[in-house]
């Protein structure tokens, strides 16, 4: 099997754990994100294992990649399955990374931490539904299941530019596309880390919260979004209090390869930010 590229370690030994979930039966417009664990694992073959900006050879860094989870039948049943692996992970004291597959596979690795954390979601959609074509476990109710586990003003969604009429904006804390343009990414993201207090968070990024012309290869594109560079400095402000990241959305029939090529970066990116920081406790 493919593995992801530097990630070298067994299981026992890790302090990184990547796994991809092949999930896509709630996509909505265009599908395909069942491909994208293998499409970012390809990808990641591209890069050098030096991360020269934060001075670490991932080479080094105790990094396992367990493989795909299979899909379980039902939308719910895939659900408790993540559920079920990621607190295999979290219970062991690794740090999970998630390949999507959609974003309903977001709420299940949160639900592994408990209600002890804060959640930072990456989107271009609000996806606060409570239901969803007949489903609780839509990946247009993402928000809303995390709000759910992790209880209210403890989860914020950043670079959201849609939202439906059903959904309630007043009860979702959000930060709009335009406003992140006008103000400036690094201003609009200190207000929203002084609102989560100083819980530890965990980061999913929803790759159409990054603008298509960066990202394209997704099923729901929306234009206006947010630049490589903004997500970088998310991630590097984050920091010492991630727990846990996904990366979901790319579909890899949509994308000319570079919608795959960044999540991956972004994987590499995490692990580095984190080490670093694991490496100053």
């Amino acid at each position: 099997m493919l593995s992801f590229a530097d990630a070298r370690s067994g299981f026992e030994d890790a302090s990184f754990v990547v796994f991809g979930i092949p999930f896509d039966k709630t996509t909505t417009f265009r599908s395909g994100t069942k491909f994208a664990p293998t499409a970012i694992r390809e990808a990641s073959l591209n890069f050098e294992p030096d991360l020269f900006e934060h001075c670490i050879d991932l080479r080094d860094v105790p990094f396992h990649d367990m493989g795909d989870l299979h899909e379980e039948g039902s939308v719910d049943e895939m659900v408790v399955s993540i559920e079920n692996e990621a607190k295999r992970i979290v219970s062991s004291g690794k740090f999970p990374i998630a390949m999507g597959g959609e974003h309903s596979i977001t709420p299940p690795i949160v639900k592994a931490f408990g209600d002890g954390i804060s959640a930072v979601i990456i989107d271009a959609h609000l996806d606060f539904n409570d239901e969803y074509q007949g489903l609780k476990n839509s990946h247009a109710c993402t928000h809303k299941r995390i709000e759910d586990v992790v209880g209210k003003g403890n989860v914020f969604a950043f670079g959201v530019r849609s939202m439906s009429v059903d959904e309630r904006p007043e009860e979702a804390l959000f930060a709009d596309s335009l406003t992140i343009h006008e103000r400036g990414c690094e201003l609009v993201f200190e207000e929203m880390l002084s609102n989560l207090g100083e819980r530890s968070v965990y980061l999913s990024l929803d790759i159409d919260g990054i603008d298509p012309a960066y990202a394209p290869g997704t099923g729901t594109p929306e234009p206006f979004g947010l630049t490589t560079f903004d997500v970088k400095y998310i991630i590097n402000r984050l920091g010492d209090r991630l727990v846990g990241f996904d990366v979901a959305e790319v579909c890899p029939p949509c994308d000319n390869g570079n919608t795959s090529m960044l999540a991956a970066r972004f994987i590499r990116e995490v692990v580095a930010v984190k080490w670093k920081s694991m490496k100053h406790e």
